[in-house]
């Protein structure tokens, strides 16, 4: 099972979670939607264990890493020394890496090629350790970004789980930065609805409302709680 949710936060929050915390729950309040159905992300990548531990003792338990190497570096002893703590993958996986990342994330939100289904088919089975996995869509189909086409994400969904045998939970979008961003999670929202996945992983420091009035499930937040890199 996978820890979805972030835990209840304490009164005393830093400025940038507490500033967060209160634009999700406007953005859910205007959507109609309960706060309890959109899971921040708390995207800790460069950031080393001084910074984190204070996000942790405010009560965020979800955290977003891009690389398995850093976050296997940082993550058990703030893992062992604090419970409840859920590690989500946010960047791309090699395939090499796919039996450090089945054994550290709970999400692994970048499944995007045959080689990476094939590496977490494997270890998913020989671990006996499932975590929740994002197809991961390239909705601008940019050529320097990771991601599966719109147009072939169908047939790459139904790959995934009929011939690699994958569960998948839902799919992750990253817009183009120059363009709106609200009609790239509409078509991840509408791809996810016609393939029976509930879960959407959209938008991030700069859009994250308005991916919550799309239907967002996970938001991926950085630089609003941590600061600039």
């Amino acid at each position: 099972m996978t820890r979805e949710m972030t835990a209840p936060l304490t009164k005393s929050l830093p400025n940038g979670l507490a500033m967060v915390e209160q634009e999700i729950a406007r953005a859910c309040k205007e959507a109609r939607r309960e706060r309890a159905s959109v899971t921040l992300i708390a995207v800790s990548k460069t950031f080393d264990a001084t910074a984190i531990s204070p996000i942790i003792d405010a009560g965020q338990r979800v955290f977003g890493e891009n690389r398995v190497q850093e976050a296997k570096a940082k993550w058990p002893g703030l893992i062992a020394s604090h419970s409840g703590i859920a590690l989500h993958l946010i960047g791309p996986l090699q395939s090499n890496k796919a039996k450090e990342a089945v054994a550290l994330f709970d999400a692994i939100h970048s499944v995007d090629r045959p080689s990476i289904c094939e590496a977490l088919a494997k270890e998913i089975n020989s671990q006996k350790k499932q975590p929740a996995l994002f197809v991961q869509l390239n909705t601008g189909e940019e050529p320097q970004k990771a991601g599966v086409a719109p147009a072939e994400a169908d047939a790459f969904i139904a790959a995934c789980r009929e011939k690699y045998r994958l569960v998948i939970s839902g799919l992750m979008c990253i817009p183009p930065v120059d363009q709106a961003p609200a009609p790239h999670f509409a078509l991840t929202a509408k791809i996810a609805a016609r393939n029976g996945l509930t879960k959407l992983s959209m938008g991030m420091s700069a859009d994250f409302a308005i991916a919550i009035q799309m239907g967002a499930t996970h938001v991926r937040v950085g630089s609003a709680i941590f600061g600039h890199r």
